[in-house]
Formats: structure tokens, sequence, C-alpha cells
């Protein structure tokens, strides 16, 4: 594959990491302590979910990477996205495909305050790991540190700062909190579409390579929540909570990591900034086909009291 340079103006980085900033306060007005503390009492569907997303595909990623050989950059961009968090739109999917979304409110709660810590680690662990990366990946020299306190500062911090107004200001949460997720995904789709024009020539020159590296690759994400959910034994709602959420990664994050510590990547760019626009025709359309076909009613334990004469 021939080098790929993508138009990027650095000014527009302070923007992108205010949209990622605005987009976990917005997801996070309405979690509550009481979604960690739901977690701790039914930690199942969670903690498979984690599993799935933090482990599982980051690894499978990286595995495919080396066995199909696939070009260095286009595959640091896919295990770029692999070690990022679940995407601020899963909740709301899940809510569409009638899905458990308290599962889907705490898996993101957790993931996006374990992804300051796990997210470079596991990229740069399995960008190591690849030999076809390796050498890339000590070319550019990443600083983890410096990733991580990134990571911290549009992440963590800003769903701190989330939970924080929505327990103290709950009326003024609940009128901000639809606005600023739709106000925050046009912005982004927005700059999306102005980075595709601007460098239309090389997308259209490399579609043949990064379409289907993503819809692959988001396939496997969203094989591997479902999966780990139907051998975990999850009712019919946690695991479509469970898919969605591994299958809708926050490609915003990666654009922002990409921009700050691999500008010159115009592969990596390719494959975050059309997953940004990918997993949502995806994952709107399995919730729309889960939205036409009720979730069965987890069954009851009739040995428990009270609920055989019910």
């Amino acid at each position: 594959m021939e080098p790929v340079t993508i138009a990027f103006d650095p000014s527009s980085l302070v923007l992108i990491n205010l949209i990622v900033a605005l987009m976990m306060f917005g997801v996070s007005l309405d979690l509550r302590a009481d979604d960690f503390r739901r977690i701790a009492r039914a930690p199942r569907a969670p903690l498979l979910g984690l599993l799935a997303q933090f482990l599982l595909l980051p690894a499978l990623t990286c595995l495919a990477c080396w066995g199909l050989g696939i070009q260095p950059e286009l595959a640091l961009g896919m295990m770029l996205i692999a070690a990022c968090p679940g995407g601020s739109f899963s909740n709301i999917m899940t809510w569409l495909a009638r899905g458990d979304v308290a599962v889907s409110v705490s898996m993101t709660a957790v993931s996006s305050l374990a992804a300051s810590l796990l997210t470079p680690l596991n990229f740069a662990l399995y960008a190591w790991l690849n030999p076809y990366t390796r050498p890339l990946l000590t070319q550019i020299a990443l600083d983890p540190l410096g990733l991580l306190t990134l990571v911290l500062l549009v992440l963590a911090l800003p769903l701190l700062a989330g939970m924080w107004v929505g327990r103290c200001f709950p009326r003024l949460a609940q009128h901000l909190e639809k606005p600023l997720r739709l106000f925050a995904l046009l912005v982004m789709l927005g700059f999306v579409a102005l980075a595709f024009s601007r460098n239309l020539e090389q997308f259209t020159r490399h579609f043949h390579l990064f379409f289907w590296l993503v819809v692959a690759h988001n396939a496997l994400a969203l094989g591997i929540g479902y999966l780990s959910a139907l051998i975990g034994g999850l009712p019919a709602g946690e695991r479509r909570a469970v898919t969605l959420e591994v299958g809708i990664q926050n490609s915003a994050l990666g654009l922002v990591i990409i921009f700050t510590f691999f500008p010159q990547a115009g592969g990596m760019l390719l494959i975050a900034a059309f997953w940004g626009c990918w997993h949502l025709v995806s994952g709107l359309a399995l919730a729309w086909f889960w939205s036409r076909r009720p979730p069965e009613p987890a069954p009851l334990l009739l040995a428990q009291p009270g609920l055989r004469d019910e």
C-alpha cells in the first residue's frame, strides 16, 4: 500500500478534544453511584462485556492483523479502535433494541473509567506484539505517559464532572443530556464529513482497503460481544446490551489519539474515520432488527419464596 497523506489542520485538534469531552460529559449526566453498585451486586453481565471489550477484542484484532499481514498503518488503526472503550451512543442503541439499558449504562461508566488505563496499555502492548506494526510504533516513539494523560483528560475527567453535575443539579442535567448528545454527534459527523471532503481523493483511492477492513472488524466486535454474552448464559436483554457495547467503539477518542500522536499516519485515520460512520450504521441496523423482536423474559426461579404461587 502506498503512503497515505491526509490534509489536517493541527488547530482542529483542540476542537476534537472538546467534542469528545463534551460527549463523555453528556453521557455521564445520567450516571449515578448506583450504577457502580449495581455491578457489584450483579456483576456477571458487565464483567462479561468488559472481558470481551478489553481482552478478547484487542487480542483477536492483533492476531487477525498479524495472521493476515494487514498493512502496518491500517493494522495500527484497527488495534487502536479495538483498545478504545464503548461508544457513547451504545446506551441509546440498546434502548432502541429493547435491551437492558441498566447493563449498558453500567458498562459505559466502568469501561470509560477503565479505559483511562487500559486503552493506552492495550494499544501499546498489542502494537508491540505484532511484528508488522512494531517497527512503525518504534519509529513514531509513542509516549505512554502522554497517551495516558490525554485519555484521562478527555474521558475520565468529563465523566466525573458529568456525574457530579447530574447528582447536584438533576433538573439541569435532565434538560442538558439529550441536546448535548445530539449536538456532539452532529458536530463529530460534520467534522468527519469535512475530513472526508478535504481528502476525497485519498479516501476514494483506498476505499477498497479500509471499507472491508472496518466492516469485518466491526462484525468481529459485535460477534465477540454476542457470543460472550450467549456463552455466559445472559438473558436476551443483557445479550443485546453487551453486544452493542462491545460493537460500538469510541472512535472519536481514536481520532484524538491519532491526530495527537500519529499525525502522519494516514492509514490509521482512514480506519478510525470510517469506523466512526460505519458503527452507527451497523449499530442502528441491529437495534432496528431487535426492536421488532421483543426479548424473551428471563426464566423465573420457582424455588424462590413467593414466586411459586404468583
